[in-house]
């Protein structure tokens, strides 16, 4: 099997998203030239044709559709591999744990009251990201554990600890016509602008894109959109808005998550320590043997249950 080095991926890269060939030299800082040689070697090593070359640039074969998809996995699990390693070597060694506001369902109080008395436990420093932050603050190495909400996320590469359901509740303006309701049905909010998440799949409807909580209430406060969201977003909610509860959404299960074989000692403790809080919480996860795979021993030497990864 011809062997592909990083560098090569890289131009490649490049030219699979420039779609151009001068283009992608400029982004390279390198002549126009090179990259046309470099590019035709990697096709003639691989023994298939990954462009197709026209006056305007250039377009992916299928080929190079896949190369090109796989190209950036490979990049960024490079880079977290070096960013891994450099902050492995770092002098005070220290644990980052990802999170948007209110993600933790307030459990992360109780943990890092209890996580340094583990033996393995580091100093742990607090990630505030947006919604579609956390997960590539994982892989790319800039974070170690994240907070994160099934069946909203992609687990791909990752292993997660199911901690605890919450019920999902509409976030509406306290002026809108459901706001006086007792509870709502999923076929109430049809026709209604139910917010979702930049790069996430819409499950309620298609109403605006949001990045972060304060861009959502901002948009709810003003009338222009509603949101399906967890129980816990009752505790950072602004005045003028009303939650009423969904009956008949399925749960969100809040999920810690790490990159998979991971075998940090401090990581674990954190793990377990978490894992032992929400324990003592209610509702704890009912449904994971219909939604996941449990899977004995993991690298952390507890029990990993992994989602599918286009939950």
């Amino acid at each position: 099997m011809e062997r592909v080095e990083t560098r090569e991926l890289a131009y490649f890269r490049a030219v699979a998203e420039e779609l151009h060939i001068g283009r992608a030299a400029a982004r390279l800082g390198i002549a126009q030239p090179p990259l046309s040689r470099a590019v035709r070697q990697l096709e003639r090593r691989l023994g298939v044709e990954l462009l197709v070359r026209h006056s305007g640039g250039v377009r992916l074969t299928s080929a190079g559709a896949v190369l090109a998809r796989e190209a950036v996995s490979v990049l960024e699990a490079a880079e977290a591999a070096v960013r891994r390693t450099k902050r492995a070597a770092e002098r005070d060694a220290r644990l980052v744990v990802a999170l948007k506001p209110g993600g933790d369902s307030d459990l992360l109080p109780e943990i890092l009251a209890a996580y340094p008395e583990d033996p393995a436990a580091v100093p742990v420093e607090i990630k505030l990201c947006d919604q579609d932050e956390r997960v590539a603050a994982l892989r790319d190495g800039s974070a170690d554990v994240a907070f994160l909400h099934h069946p909203v996320e992609d687990f791909t590469g990752l292993d997660v600890e199911p901690l605890l359901e919450e019920r999902l509740l509409a976030l509406l303006p306290s002026s809108h016509r459901l706001a006086d309701r007792q509870e709502l049905y999923l076929a109430d909010l049809v026709g209604e602008p139910v917010a979702r998440w930049r790069g996430r799949p819409a499950l309620y409807g298609d109403g605006p894109e949001v990045r972060d909580a304060a861009q959502l209430m901002q948009l709810i406060t003003l009338g222009q959109a509603v949101a399906v969201v967890p129980d816990s977003v009752r505790n950072h909610m602004r005045s003028g808005l009303v939650c009423v509860p969904v009956c008949d959404a399925p749960p969100a299960t809040v999920v810690l998550a790490w990159p998979e074989r991971s075998t940090c000692p401090a990581l674990a403790a954190f793990v377990r320590v978490t894992a032992k809080v929400a324990a003592r919480r209610l509702p704890r996860p009912a449904a994971l043997g219909r939604v996941g795979l449990v899977t004995a021993g993991s690298a952390l030497g507890h029990t990993r249950v992994g989602f599918p990864a286009s939950a």
